[in-house]
Parts: structure tokens; sequence; C-alpha cells
């Protein structure tokens, strides 16, 4: 019975080698989350070879301390990197202090304790217990960027991990005669092989599951993005402009296009070289960005030219986005460009029901015009009201 244990740990091993080996053949050229994924997998290998390693020499020698003591070290550390990655793929910051703290204390615990049998089954499998519940709870929480279902596939793995883990825990620290040695064969401990065999194939799967989705989700970005300036490109501003005016049409709010078209642009290009031509957008979208309220949609509309909807926006909220905007440009400019930009721009708010975006892009589009054809550098509003002037500044000079 003791070489049936002795095997199926032996299969984990070889499993998760075989998994550790695998994965970055498989990702290829990745990001943080699968990096942090892959070497998470690499350590929980090494430990589990280490353990092994730990059973081959004289019981409590000085081999078997290091060997034992190293090997939790890369069992915790492990789960704390995939701990990681899996609040990576849900879009949060990887920060998992108590996963990273267990994978600290507890190596040196179980190896200050290591003379103790009950003491360093119940302290390493307790810790590790509760390190795996704090990544089921992580991955529980609602993520912060759409996920599929391969959450719930970890969150199930860990927590069948965790009872079998905190059993054999209990069943060492406190029922020392049932479970003497790390190969007993007790139900316990076969329960615990056999789950931690079906869930490192779980685990693989919705790792790989989570991969796939985050390289959809940058799939998806690259064809939403400009990719000079980070904005939407001209396709995805019209697709999220259209959405947002069913929902102004249908809750009645205010609703303003703004369109940008920087001034002298060619003469940037043909003075100062394409490269500055480029920076000088780069510059113009990050504020943009910068300037725009919570629910405002920036997007490149093309070359030169960017245009804003701006959600529950009347044509006073549209002039001061207009004002900050032409004041962070001007003092901006000269200091990260080393020369002068300034921009013309057009603003159309919704004005009917039955109103379109491709409407209020050709009202936008001809106030636009008007302000270039009276000398650029300046805004032109059309509301309710009509066709006013809004703000102006000295033209650039390149």
């Amino acid at each position: 019975m003791p070489n049936d244990i002795a095997f199926l740990l032996l299969a984990l091993t070889v499993s998760l080698v075989t998994m550790a080996a695998a994965l970055p053949a498989v990702m290829g050229n990745v990001n943080a989350a699968a990096r942090r994924a892959q070497a998470g997998v690499g350590l929980q290998a090494l430990g589990w070879v280490l353990l092994l390693l730990s059973g081959w020499v004289e019981s409590g020698a000085w081999q078997d301390r290091l060997f034992s003591s190293l090997s939790m070290a890369c069992l915790a550390g492990g789960l704390a990197l995939l701990a990681g990655a899996f609040d990576l793929w849900c879009g949060r910051p990887a920060l998992d202090r108590i996963p990273t703290l267990i994978a600290v204390v507890l190596p040196v615990g179980y190896a200050l304790g290591f003379s103790n049998y009950p003491f360093r089954v119940g302290w390493a499998n307790g810790l590790l217990a509760l390190q795996m519940a704090m990544v089921a709870a992580s991955l529980a929480r609602t993520p912060a960027v759409p996920v599929g279902r391969w959450r719930w596939l970890l969150v199930v793995s860990l927590l069948a991990q965790m009872v079998v883990t905190a059993w054999r825990g209990l069943l060492g620290a406190f029922f020392t005669e049932s479970y003497p040695s790390f190969l007993s064969p007790h139900p316990v401990n076969y329960a615990f092989a056999v789950v931690a065999n079906a869930t490192s194939v779980l685990s693989l799967v919705g790792i790989l599951l989570a991969h796939r989705d985050e390289a959809a989700l940058a799939l998806e970005r690259l064809a939403s993005l400009d990719g000079l300036t980070g904005v939407f490109n001209r396709r995805a501003w019209l697709a999220k402009a259209n959405v947002e005016l069913a929902v102004s049409v249908r809750y009645d709010h205010p609703l303003a296009v703004v369109m940008i078209d920087l001034d002298h642009f060619k003469q940037i290009n043909d003075k100062l070289g394409h490269e500055a031509g480029d920076r000088a957008l780069r510059l113009v979208a990050s504020l943009l960005l910068a300037t725009a309220r919570t629910g405002d949609v920036v997007g490149r509309y093309g070359g030169e030219e960017f245009c804003v909807l701006m959600n529950h926006a009347d044509s006073a909220a549209a002039n001061a986005f207009d004002r900050r905007l032409r004041e962070r440009l001007t003092d901006a400019a000269s200091r990260e460009l080393g020369f002068a930009l300034s921009y013309s721009a057009g603003i159309a708010m919704r004005t009917a029901f039955d109103d379109s975006v491709q409407a209020m892009l050709a009202r936008a589009d001809a106030t636009l015009y008007r302000a270039k054809a009276q000398g650029r550098a300046r805004t032109f509003t059309l509301d309710e009201t009509g066709l006013r002037l809004h703000a102006m500044e000295t033209p650039s000079a390149c």
C-alpha cells in the first residue's frame, strides 16, 4: 500500500514537471501574468521533486531537513506566484501580500520545527491550506475585466486541494499515530494524492484558458485601438458612439461631439519630420484622455483629426472640456515637443430623438471648417442657440 501512495505522488510530480516544461512552449512570447504562472508551476514541480528526494535520504538527517524545507519554500512560493498571475488575469494589481507572507514564513517555521513531526506536518499543511483558501477567495471576487469560466475551474481545484491538505495537516498534527510518515497508507493520504493528480490537470486547463482569454482580449484591443496614439480607432469609436447615442436618446440626456483638427500639421511633418508629427499626435491623444471625463469616448478619426463623444454633456460642459484641453496643450507642447501646437475644433450637440452619430459628425465637421476658415486655433459651438465662437488662442508656429 505505501508503494501505491509513492506511485501516485510520483505521477503527480511527473505531471507537474511536464506542465512546467510545456507551458513556455505552448504560451510562447508572454506577458507578466503568464510568466508568473509559468514560474509558479515550475516552483510547484521543483517542490514535489525535492519532497520525493527527501524520502530517499535518511529520515531526520540534514539532507532530509534541507530538501524538505526547500520543498515547502517552492510549493508556497509557487502558489504565491500563481495568485499574482490570477489577479493580473482578472484585471487587478498583483498584490497578494498574505500568500506571499505565507511563502516566507512557512519554510522558515518548517525548518526550525523540523525535529517535531506533528508540528511540521500541521504547520506546513495548515499554512498551505490557508494559502489555497486565500487564492480561491481572490479568484471568486468579481474581476475588473471580463473573464471566462476558467476562474471557477481554478476555484474548485483550489478548494478541493485545500480540503485534503488541511485534513492531512490535522491528521499529522493531532492523530500522528495514524499518519506517522509522508507515505503512510491512510485514506486521507490516498484522497490527497488522487485529488492532487486530478486538480493538477484542471489547473493546467484553467491556466491555458486564462491565457487564451487574455490573448483574445489583447487582439480585440489591438483591433479597436489606434496603433500610434492608443485611443480608439475610427471604426471602434463609431461603434461605441452609436451605443452611447442610443442610451442618450433612451434616457434623454444631452450628448456632445467634439471634433478636433491639429493646425498646420503638414508643416510640422515637412519642417520637423514625421517623428515630430507622431510625437505631437501622441501628446494630443494623451491630453485628450487626461482631460476627458469618465464615460467620454476618445478616438482618432483620421490623420490629425480626433473626436470626443461626451456623455451627459451640454454645450457648457463641452466648452469647459475644450478650455481645459487648450490650457493643457499650451503648457505641454513647448515643454514636451519643443514647439507650439494648437488645434481648431467644432462642437455639435444632439438635437433631436432621431439624430444620428453621422449627422452630429457632419455638423461638428462643418463647424470645425468654419473655425479653420476664420484663422484656426479656435473653437466654434453649434447648439440650439446657433453657431458661436467659444475659444480662441494664438495660432501655432513651427
